[in-house]
């Protein structure tokens, strides 16, 4: 177990730049590997959930390249994409490890339904302990045959598909990887796959599916797509906003802050944290705004704030799941109440990330109380330093990380590990915009 201690900062400065988006790059890699052609994917994500995602279409028989571009800046984070086109995958010499992303089980899962073979697909306990009713569910009315190898709806799963016809699907919650995974099946269907939300929810997958040329309408709710070819699709991922939203929150409520961070995707469906924020009345500037494969991107800048509390709740919840953690930080530091709800789905990720986030900012002095779906937070804590616990949760890890800068004394976050899930070089961007190295102990 690694155990990271950091004290309070007396000053935030910096320009940082991002690893490339979690959910852009997995979407550019699956996507890619089945379009007509070879692809360049750079900036591709950090960490562990990466691996997971390549390490899974390698067992599928498809050729992933990681190749140093010379005139790049991602020479560390670029790979070639050979896609299958109309051909088929390689049926998996063995089960195939989704690790610790929810992202990678449900996408691969929708392509797995699509082929003639039985493959089975796993996770890592705490993926294992993630009901997938919602994958299930709409594959097996396509007509793919889906069990639980250890008790039903639960991972691993094993999967014979091929055959498939489109379906008309409500979806009873809000879900991008839901709505991604029956799109990927949908792609291979015959027939039309009809898709109807609840509420809006992240829309990567349409619009890298509109770019390569896929056969897909939406209006409003509605998404409609029936067979396509996908042509190959060049993409230099922008900078994840989930991990932006660490650092918008950090300068918002410390009190001589001024961050830049470079070409960070904003995405529509994705910038809820930067609405909720400028709600919250934090000093938020956008610039350089320009488009990648679909997706706006931009610089953002954030300076000191003085934060209010607000509500979040209904359609603001699912373009900010992520991000309710750290949001919830900056709540118990703002001046008022924030009342947080509909967010039940937090119960159910790499952690319980209501009782995660409760549990920790309630042992640094916040003054919080949890609901079934949410919680309510008081604002204007005083937060003092202390050890503090990440339950192996990367959100989780990384806010209480920005707690402790913001908090008086020193706070030992427990299982600090956890980032290395999705961002790598957090605790080193930590240490370079507080000019403070985070110390280690074992």
């Amino acid at each position: 177990m690694l155990i990271k201690s950091v004290s309070k900062a007396e000053k935030i400065n910096g320009i940082i730049s991002l690893p490339g988006d979690k959910s852009i790059s997995h979407r550019a890699m699956l996507l890619n590997s089945i379009s007509n052609g070879s692809a360049l994917v750079s900036n591709f994500c950090q960490g562990d959930d990466r691996n997971a995602m390549i390490n899974c279409l390698n067992g599928l028989g498809i050729n992933i390249q990681k190749v140093q571009p010379d005139d790049s800046m991602y020479v560390d984070d670029t790979f070639i994409v050979e896609g299958i086109g109309k051909g088929d995958l390689s049926k998996p010499e063995e089960m195939l490890d989704a690790g610790n992303s929810g992202t990678t089980f449900r996408m691969v899962s929708g392509l797995l339904a699509t082929q003639a073979f039985e493959s089975t697909i796993t996770g890592d306990n705490s993926l294992q302990n993630r009901p997938m009713d919602r994958i299930i569910n709409p594959l097996a009315k396509m007509g793919a045959i889906i069990d639980g190898v250890n008790k039903p709806s639960y991972a691993p799963l094993k999967i014979h598909g091929g055959n498939l016809s489109g379906i008309e699907y409500v979806m009873p919650v809000a879900s991008a990887q839901v709505k991604s995974c029956i799109m990927i099946a949908g792609i291979k269907a015959q027939g039309t796959t009809t898709i109807i939300q609840p509420e809006l929810s992240r829309d990567h997958t349409e619009r890298m599916l509109e770019a390569m040329g896929a056969n897909i309408a939406i209006e409003n709710l509605s998404i409609e797509i029936k067979p396509s070819d996908l042509s190959a699709l060049d993409v230099v991922v922008p900078g994840d906003i989930s991990g932006a939203a660490f650092w918008m929150v950090l300068a918002s409520c410390h009190p001589d802050a001024s961050i830049t961070l470079k070409r960070v995707g904003l995405n529509p469906s994705r910038i809820g944290v930067i609405e909720v924020l400028k709600m919250m009345d934090a000093n938020i500037k956008l610039s350089n705004i320009g488009e990648e494969a679909g997706e706006p991107y931009g610089d953002i800048t954030i300076h000191s704030s003085q934060l209010r509390g607000i509500d979040i709740e209904g359609d603001l919840i699912p373009r900010v799941i992520d991000e309710i953690p750290v949001l919830s930080l900056a709540a118990s530091l703002a001046k008022g109440k924030t009342i947080i709800k509909d967010a039940g789905e937090l119960r159910v990720k790499e952690s319980d990330r209501i009782a995660a986030t409760v549990d920790g900012l309630s042992k640094l002095g916040a003054k919080v109380k949890e609901t079934n779906d949410g919680m309510v937070i008081s604002g204007k804590s005083n937060l003092v330093g202390t050890s503090v616990d990440s339950f192996d949760d990367h959100r989780i890890a990384m806010t209480m990380g920005i707690a402790g800068v913001l908090s008086n004394g020193v706070t030992e976050i427990n299982r600090a590990e956890a980032n290395m899930i999705s961002y790598p070089g957090f605790w080193e961007n930590l240490s370079i915009l507080t000019n403070k190295q985070a110390d280690i102990k074992r």
